[in-house]
């Protein structure tokens, strides 16, 4: 490895090893079931409080596909003891920040605040895990600013709508196949029943975590999660069954046409995820690899399709190693004027073919190991990152405190490895290919009639 990237590594290794008690951070599960977990970090007077739920889109079924996501709005709608909106007009007056976010995996909440106000963010989300209002007139309100939500974020984008497409054909069993935010026709025919249901089912304690990182004491911490959530009765969870994707046996294509300015191709293969952080090789390498071809200046794509081949106007490179579901890794670039999307794709696969036939160079597998490891500790500035970090892990059934070993696993990566992969997944029997076929904008664009939330 040159002397430079070892060194810096070698530094932010350092800046990342914890100070203080070793049992940093601390957790605590609570007689009803709800996991607590704080990490104290006393840098600054505030305090970053999350609470997590085991429940995202994928845990839907066919005809309510979004209600996870709408349910995320009706957490704002108050409860007995909180009117409409008033959740989050607290946490303003606190002084803090808050909003939530729905995955396919998870759905979570977080806020923001001076650490005197902990206290106050844990009354309201105890409140609002089991006292809900969910009353048809705002329920009647808060879906159409989810349809809005939707024509804005994924009908109007045309990359949006590609992605969207080609996760429903990439995938036919899983329900990662579905997006996250519903289909339009199941959303206009949801109904309060239809969350309420969603509530009932997944709200519970024992399917929750909470997450406090910041300015305070964990024994006290713990002191208030007994006091607010203490008292939430646990109620039986319904079975999750396996849901496996079945075997791919060919290459897979299709073409989206909608209006857009460049055409975009996109290619998804299919790909393992992280499940046993210790054994597993191939995530960490398939990680260096979206490093290698992607996510600086001097990265594969933008050396070789954008700059000098002049190929592309842009190109990258994504996977995500961390995922309760099957995984899947993207290859995506627009051609530049005059080339073809056929030409585009070929470029893109020529690419991971040079892979395999030449490696990759101890030069360029070192610049990426820095910029991996990097952007890990650099987590570590960021109380609400830290946070996010914790959770993240704990809500796809990896443990937080492995979050170390994962960095010196992706540090422990070689390049025979990286060839190995690129070799390995990157054939046509794993491989969806979407193309976006640009149509003339119109003339006026639509009106939105609403905001979405967050």
């Amino acid at each position: 490895m040159p002397i430079r990237y070892a060194r810096l590594i070698s530094l932010l290794l350092v800046l990342a090893a914890p100070t203080g008690v070793l049992a940093n951070p601390f957790e605590q599960q609570l007689a009803n079931g709800l996991r607590i977990i704080v990490k104290e970090d006393h840098r600054a007077p505030t305090a970053a409080h999350m609470v997590w739920y085991h429940a995202g889109s994928m845990d839907e079924t066919n005809g309510t596909t979004g209600v996870a996501h709408l349910l995320e709005h009706m957490m704002f709608k108050g409860t007995p003891s909180t009117g409409p909106g008033e959740f989050s007009r607290r946490v303003a007056a606190a002084g803090g920040r808050d909003n939530a976010f729905t995955n396919k995996d998870y759905t979570a909440y977080f806020q923001q605040v001076p650490k005197q106000k902990l206290a106050l963010m844990m009354q309201l989300e105890a409140d609002r895990m089991r006292h809900l209002n969910l009353d048809s007139k705002e329920f009647a309100q808060e879906i159409k600013v989810v349809m809005e939500e939707r024509r804005l974020r994924t009908d109007d984008q045309p990359q949006s709508l590609l992605y969207e497409q080609a996760l429903a054909v990439a995938l036919q069993a899983h329900p990662y196949r579905v997006p996250v935010i519903g289909w339009m026709n199941d959303l206009e025919s949801m109904n309060v029943g239809d969350a309420r249901t969603w509530y009932t089912r997944w709200y519970v304690p024992n399917n929750a975590l909470v997450v406090i990182v910041g300015d305070v004491d964990h024994q006290e911490v713990f002191k208030l999660a007994e006091k607010y959530y203490g008292a939430l009765a646990p109620r039986a969870l319904p079975a999750r069954k396996p849901q496996l994707e079945p075997q791919q046996t060919g290459i897979r294509r299709l073409t989206v046409k909608a209006p857009a300015e460049l055409p975009v191709v996109l290619m998804a293969y299919k790909v393992p995820v992280l499940r046993d952080v210790e054994k597993d090789v191939d995530p960490y390498a398939l990680e260096m690899l979206a490093a290698i071809l992607d996510g600086h200046e001097a990265a594969r794509f933008s050396k070789s399709l954008i700059r000098e081949q002049r190929l592309a106007t842009s190109a990258g490179a994504g996977y995500d190693s961390t995922a309760r579901g099957p995984g899947l890794f993207f290859l995506q670039a627009s051609p530049s004027e005059g080339r073809t999307r056929a030409e585009l794709e070929a470029g893109l696969r020529a690419e991971i073919t040079r892979i395999v036939k030449e490696g990759v160079t101890t030069e360029e597998l070192a610049r990426a190991k820095a910029q991996l490891v990097a952007s890990e500790i650099y987590k570590l500035d960021s109380m609400f990152a830290q946070a996010m970090e914790i959770g993240q892990l704990e809500s796809v059934g990896i443990s937080y405190r492995l979050n170390t070993r994962m960095i010196e696993k992706l540090q422990d990566v070689n390049a025979d490895q990286v060839r190995t992969i690129a070799q390995k997944y990157f054939g046509d029997d794993q491989l969806t290919v979407a193309e976006l076929d640009p149509q003339p904008l119109p003339q006026t664009p639509r009106a939105h009639t609403a905001q979405p939330r967050h």
